[in-house]
């Protein structure tokens, strides 16, 4: 049997794991394993699991995920969340469409708090999405806003999703970060665009607060602005340092949960719930992060051995002639077919193997990449008919928005990550310039 062959049975083999709802670490290293002993035998079965065991156990930065998800959680669970809409309310209020504008700023900021969008899509849905049905805004709308903004997550450091791609693709995670800044930011500013014209053109869809709730005096106003950026505080006292080669990656996401932490407690919010609850999800999401990772690399070591990269290269551009934009293009619409029934981890352990090492062969920018991979993932988190993001979406608001109301409302919103995706593609530099800056590169 070619090598090409083994390669298609074991993906085949994978999906149907996969369909059949076994989970995904379970998945792909069963499949990863099996193949290993079929090949090699039981001594070459063995060493790859055990082989990949070590090598994860001894990535230093894999520190980062459980510091980055705790400062989140802590943030989250202490209602620090709470004040920055409180903040957004009284400021924006007076615009229209300013509390769904807030929003997205509101997005923006649990990003730089926990790299999830899981965690986005949960404080948005549980704070903000109830105050904007509940003051006339649009229902199809603001889901949309909400959603839109919670994928940002994956884009805006610190992600976590960047975190383990720098590990999988040996790329600098800081290059990555810094690369994810001014593309995340850039699809927040095009989302607050199209938010401002719409309502401009239909201002029903985004009517303005009532004088009476936004005339506060203007020390409260002071105070709820400084409450509502403790958060962003607590980015850049975790950010500063790193990006000024004072402290490694891992010391900065210890300093960004410590400040968190101490943040909680200057609050008086640090209750012994609070901590409880944020190292239990805290450990939940670590473990599941590692072990996917495991099993990732044992998946990407059978294909390493058996060559698969060089054979699949082959066949795009000497048998099916295909250009490197063509294969790109090709790669990113596999993503968002992907992105109908897997979360975004998922995806990245999944094609890892393949993808990477053949962008680095047709001579791509695996830091840009890296960033064309999240953007398309964001795309998939809200493509029907099995967007991840749609069905949270559908769990978690009220029940006056069907599910028609979450597919329709994500309609424009994702035609904004597309001209988002193509512009990244068309010109790199807006991914690039700022880790070259930086980093001298």
């Amino acid at each position: 049997m070619s090598y090409e062959m083994i390669a298609l049975l074991m993906f085949a083999a994978m999906m149907l794991l996969l369909f059949s709802g076994q989970r995904v670490f379970g998945a792909i290293g069963f499949v990863a394993v099996i193949a290993a002993l079929v090949l090699w035998g039981e001594r070459g079965g063995f060493d790859i699991a055990f082989s990949q065991s070590i090598k994860l156990m001894r990535w230093y930065p894999l520190l980062t995920v459980p510091m980055f998800v705790f400062m989140g959680y802590i943030l989250s669970e202490s209602r620090i969340a709470d004040d920055l809409y409180r903040m957004f309310h009284v400021w924006m209020g007076g615009l229209r469409g300013g509390l769904a504008i807030g929003t997205i700023g509101l997005m923006v900021l649990i990003s730089a708090m926990n790299g999830l969008s899981v965690a986005g899509m949960a404080i948005g849905a549980t704070i903000a999405l109830p105050e904007l049905l509940r003051r006339g805004y649009d229902k199809r709308m603001v889901t949309g806003v909400v959603q839109a903004g919670s994928s940002l997550g994956i884009l805006v450091p610190p992600s976590v999703v960047l975190v383990l791609y720098a590990m999988i693709a040996r790329q600098p995670v800081g290059q990555l970060w810094l690369a994810g800044v001014i593309p995340g930011l850039m699809m927040a500013a095009m989302f607050i665009v199209y938010i401002a014209v719409r309502c401009r053109i239909n201002p029903e869809l985004g009517p303005v607060l009532s004088k009476e709730e936004r005339n506060l005096p203007l020390r409260e106003k002071y105070a709820l602005l400084l409450a509502g950026l403790l958060p962003l505080g607590v980015f850049f006292a975790m950010m500063i340092p790193f990006v000024n080669g004072w402290t490694s990656l891992v010391e900065s996401s210890a300093i960004g949960a410590i400040t968190a932490f101490i943040a909680a407690v200057l609050k008086r919010r640090m209750t012994w719930d609070v901590f409880e609850t944020s190292v239990r999800k805290t450990l939940g999401i670590t473990c599941m992060f590692m072990w996917i990772i495991l099993a990732a690399l044992a998946f990407g070591a059978v294909f390493d051995g058996l060559g698969a990269v060089k054979a699949i290269e082959s066949l795009f551009t000497e048998r099916l002639g295909l250009s490197p934009w063509m294969i790109l293009i090709l790669m990113q619409l596999s993503f968002i077919l992907m992105g109908t029934f897997l979360d975004d981890t998922a995806m990245l352990v999944i094609v890892a193997p393949l993808y990477i090492p053949l962008v680095g062969a047709l001579e791509f920018d695996l830091i840009w990449y890296g960033v064309l991979y999240t953007i398309t993932t964001q795309i998939a988190y809200m493509t029907p008919p099995f967007g991840y993001n749609l069905f949270l979406m559908r769990a978690m608001s009220p029940p006056e928005i069907s599910l028609g109301d979450i597919y329709r409302s994500i309609i424009p919103f994702v035609a904004v990550m597309v001209l988002a995706l193509v512009t990244v593609m068309v010109f790199p530099q807006i991914a690039l310039w700022l880790p070259q800056t930086v980093y001298g590169n």
